[in-house]
């Protein structure tokens, strides 16, 4: 009888570990497939910049310096890998486009192109999809790394060598959202707001 107690208490340790090792192989999948929507709106957002540079250049050339930015901006987010170093170029990129944007602001013609329009809306659809994939990331991290910190995670994880995913995070500069308001013609601020 005593032989099976210990033999019944080994089976249930063994199911609760095999449990909480699937938990977490479960959630680190969620991370990666929540990381993978990030990176298809990023390059959704930098295949846009091409046709929106070329139409702002066309009313615009010799604002080099701004195009020259942008560009290197692209090139950035492009070769960028993880999340810290994603975030950090997407607002290099951010930064970039308010310029760019400004640019804009002295050019009625512009603004009225039909085509500076539709790659205007298709921007800000990209930037809405992106806001959202950056919150539902940034909740399957924080779910994740709280899996591999609590007890008994903690042993499991230590054992097959979890590691904390990185948050897609805004650095300090990044963290205040610039509105163009092209109907008044500025450039609105708004306050940093706080990250997830």
């Amino acid at each position: 009888m005593l032989t099976f107690g210990i033999l019944a208490t080994l089976g249930l340790l063994i199911a609760l570990a095999v449990a909480l090792y699937n938990g977490l192989v479960r959630s680190r999948i969620r991370v990666r497939e929540a990381w993978s929507t990030i990176e298809v709106q990023l390059r959704r957002r930098a295949s846009l910049l091409p046709n929106l540079m070329e139409t702002v250049r066309a009313y615009a050339a010799h604002e080099r310096g701004t195009f020259e930015a942008v560009t290197r901006a692209r090139g950035a987010l492009e070769q960028a890998g993880g999340a810290a170093e994603s975030a950090q170029a997407n607002d290099s990129m951010s930064r970039a486009l308010g310029h760019l944007f400004a640019v804009a602001e002295s050019y009625p013609e512009l603004r009225a192109s039909a085509n500076f329009k539709e790659l205007q809306d298709e921007l800000s659809d990209v930037e809405e999809k992106i806001a959202y994939a950056r919150q539902f990331y940034n909740r399957n991290v924080l779910d994740f790394n709280a899996r591999i910190e609590v007890f008994p995670g903690v042993l499991i994880a230590r054992a097959f060598g979890f590691l904390p995913a990185e948050f897609f995070e805004a650095d300090e500069e990044g963290r205040g959202e610039v509105k163009l308001d092209f109907d008044r013609g500025r450039v609105a601020s708004a306050p940093p707001a706080s990250t997830p």
